[in-house]
């Protein structure tokens, strides 16, 4: 493995050590949506010393031989990448929001006098969900058809004319997510069920960090692998 450095690009760090991931979100690395920045750059972002960062990389555990990583889809086809996208990530998101929309509607009805950040909170993850359910049909309708007949040589006529076109717009939405979820964090202390939270708080705060963990790794798996191996297939079949 290439030693990593400052300028190693955190979209190719993640395919070749994928427990940072966890590391990343801990100290608010965006590793998803700005994958395609160095490592440098993303710790100057959120005021972290690139070379303690690089240390504490260094001394992760290593994920488990067998383990699946990000990598591995660069070996597969698109098809099967995609069908690994929609059952778990899509669906995961069609069943945990609804879950955290009942606890969220909650905590804010018991705790919203006492914690007014909760009616923030509430906000954001309102928003969230109106942003991710149109954004999933329009993957699974338009995007992901198409990259799919492509992969298979059945190249017909779209009305956007090249899949970098709808990537495009799919990327801008992820960086809408991404905004969300960054204050989402914020806001809730990484997390961090307040001293006086009930069951349902600590559910809450659990469920949001769970999502995030999973909506950060379903981007990357769309910005990083997806969309720049669809870009590089059409490039190829139009060459």
């Amino acid at each position: 493995m290439t030693s990593l450095n400052a300028q190693t690009r955190l979209g190719d760090l993640i395919k070749t050590q994928p427990e940072a991931m966890r590391y990343f979100e801990s100290v608010g690395i965006d590793y998803c949506c700005g994958g395609h920045r160095p490592l440098g750059e993303a710790c100057d972002a959120v005021g972290l010393d690139c070379d303690s960062v690089l240390k504490t990389l260094g001394s992760l555990p290593k994920a488990a031989e067998g383990s699946p990583s990000p990598a591995d889809w660069e070996k597969a086809t698109l098809t099967d990448l995609i069908a690994h996208i929609v059952p778990t990530h899509h669906d995961f998101l069609r069943t945990e929001l609804p879950r955290l929309d009942k606890l969220v509607t909650k905590v804010l009805e018991v705790h919203g006098e006492r914690h007014p950040e909760m009616e923030r909170i509430y906000d954001l993850f309102q928003a969230l969900t109106a942003d991710l359910m149109p954004h999933l049909m329009k993957e699974e309708q338009i995007l992901y058809p198409f990259i799919r007949s492509m992969e298979s040589g059945q190249q017909g006529g779209a009305c956007f004319g090249t899949v970098q076109s709808p990537i495009r717009v799919m990327e801008m939405e992820h960086e809408a997510v991404g905004a969300i979820l960054a204050e989402l964090r914020k806001l809730t202390n990484s997390y961090t069920a307040p001293a006086d939270g009930c069951a349902t708080f600590q559910a809450l705060y659990q469920g949001l960090a769970g999502l995030e963990a999973d909506i950060h790794l379903h981007i990357y798996l769309e910005n990083q692998i997806l969309h720049p191996r669809a870009i590089a297939m059409e490039s190829s079949l139009q060459g």
